[in-house]
């Protein structure tokens, strides 16, 4: 199948072993009735895909029913682990994290419930790895409860099981002068964060909120190069046409691309991949490998 005939939200590409592997929320139970798992489709081309494959099937007595959100799969310590954001039963919402031998899953629960804070709500946590090798997450603390989203990060343990010591904030949505829009008149959104080292050695944070032209994704960066510098929003979108919870990968030409749900409604959604440019320390989309 093609890409727009995958009806998914917030597409993450793990690139491995010669194959392009897409997650996703599936669409018809993101945000009503009860949710079951996540899949995968694979690809050698970006443009020609198998499956879906079922990855996760929530397991009898599972403590999450709904809100299957944002899996990103990551290789690390010879496993593959998928960060996914969950509600439980007692109205909690959180990132946890699963564990499988292949790809292709099966994943099954690793952390004990949440790696977020327990007593927040959170969402769309995601992994980043520092110089030093310290696993850390970068997670969104949720408008819902606190009206001005922020970016979060807290260290995790080194088999990614739990997380150690105290969150901390990176940045508010409000600071994302001048395009971001308050969202139901008095709250501005956090979502979807992932974090690209280039090869200048700059940290880069992609991330998703509320314009003036509908939801978009936006662009940080570290003026130290890590989680704990001051993180600077750039003043514009990288992408501003309704599509948004997406991250940044190469292929394996080397071309780098965004990939994003395209358009932001309710059961159409699509992966859309779109080539970028990197230069003078930015990222900008590149019309002319298109």
């Amino acid at each position: 199948m093609k890409s727009n005939e995958i009806n998914i939200r917030d597409p993450y590409i793990m690139p491995y072993d010669g194959k392009y592997y897409l997650y996703g929320t599936r669409s018809e139970t993101a945000f009503v009735g009860q949710a079951y798992g996540f899949d995968v489709y694979v690809s050698d081309d970006l443009e020609n895909w198998e499956g879906p494959f079922e990855v996760f099937h929530r397991p009898d007595g599972f403590w999450s029913e709904k809100s299957y959100w944002a899996p990103e799969v990551y290789y690390y310590q010879e496993k593959f682990y998928m960060f996914a954001t969950f509600a439980d039963k007692q109205k909690g919402l959180g990132t946890a994290v699963l564990v499988a031998e292949n790809p292709k899953g099966p994943f099954t629960l690793w952390s004990d419930g949440y790696v977020t804070p327990k007593n927040w709500r959170c969402l769309d946590g995601t992994l980043y790895i520092a110089k030093n090798g310290t696993p850390y997450m970068i997670f969104c603390h949720e408008w819902r409860e606190i009206h001005d989203g922020t970016m979060c990060a807290i260290e995790l343990s080194k088999d990614l099981k739990e997380s150690v010591g105290k969150p901390f904030v990176l940045f508010s949505a409000s600071e994302a002068k001048p395009f971001v829009k308050r969202y139901f008149f008095r709250n501005y959104v956090t979502d979807g964060p992932f974090l690209i080292r280039t090869e200048d050695e700059k940290l880069h944070m992609l991330w998703s909120t509320n314009a003036k032209t509908g939801y978009v994704e936006a662009m940080a960066y570290s003026d130290n190069n890590e989680i704990n510098g001051n993180w600077k929003i750039d003043s514009q979108p990288l992408y501003d046409h309704d599509g948004g919870h997406g991250m940044i990968f190469k292929s394996f030409s080397d071309q780098y691309y965004l990939v994003l749900h395209y358009p932001n409604k309710f059961g159409k959604e699509h992966p859309s991949f779109m080539p970028l440019k990197y230069e003078n320390g930015k990222f900008q989309l590149d019309k002319n490998a298109i």
